[in-house]
């Protein structure tokens, strides 16, 4: 307190009002860079459970199912028009509907595996880029791909992500493949919830606050086809 003027109320009240507005300054510059730290918190909190609630569904599509044709078949509709116009006489698909009914189930399997893969391709780590790349890859090329090595990498980045126990060496897991597609199940009905997949985001509602509670970190974690018709 040297140097204050206590000789007289108008010294006493100078100093009293400027360590007042001191006070204030300081309070003021905390709490800016108090809120400004919490807003960038919560950004990427938010961040953080979109990327996984699309990742999650992501993996519920690439690998839903353990039984059956566990590949994803790349033929495309144009591709069944040319096959039937190239057959000599009445189309395959007309006169059997059982052949019609599975290229259509396939065709919903593709389409939303190829949405999957997009999804992984925007917010997956580096292996699993690679990894959707390359089955992106042989899809456009036209070959059927398998997605179970994508759907491990999948599986213990989110459980890493979720801070949950790695999986037990001594569970077998059997090979995973694309789930069932029900009709009317295609990709923009997939993509409700910015997860692709409604269930997805719904699976995040409980899923999502841990991310919030752990995920500041997430960023550094590096986790590391058709079915049955």
């Amino acid at each position: 307190m040297r140097g204050v003027d206590v000789s007289s109320w108008h010294g006493v009240l100078s100093t009293l009002l400027s360590l007042a507005i001191v006070t204030l300054v300081g309070v003021g510059i905390r709490l800016v860079v108090m809120q400004t730290i919490q807003q960038r918190r919560e950004r990427m909190n938010r961040q953080i459970n979109e990327r996984l609630k699309t990742l999650i569904a992501a993996y519920k599509i690439l690998g839903g199912s353990f039984t059956g044709r566990l590949t994803v078949d790349p033929t495309h509709l144009r591709d069944l028009r040319l096959r039937a116009q190239a057959a000599p006489g009445q189309p395959a698909d007309l006169a059997d509907p059982a052949p019609a009914a599975s290229s259509e189930r396939a065709r919903r399997t593709r389409d939303a595996v190829e949405a999957a893969l997009a999804d992984i391709l925007l917010l997956g780590t580096a292996e699993q880029c690679r990894l959707a790349g390359q089955a992106a890859h042989d899809l456009a090329a036209g070959q059927p791909i398998h997605t179970a090595e994508l759907v491990v990498s999948l599986r213990n980045f989110i459980r890493t992500a979720l801070d949950l126990e790695p999986m037990p060496d001594d569970v077998a897991i059997p090979l995973q493949g694309p789930a069932r597609v029900q009709p009317g199940a295609g990709r923009g009905k997939g993509s409700e919830g910015g997860g692709r997949q409604g269930g997805g985001g719904g699976a995040m509602e409980g899923g999502g606050g841990a991310g919030i509670g752990m995920g500041i970190g997430i960023g550094a974690h590096h986790a590391g086809g058709d079915h049955e018709t």
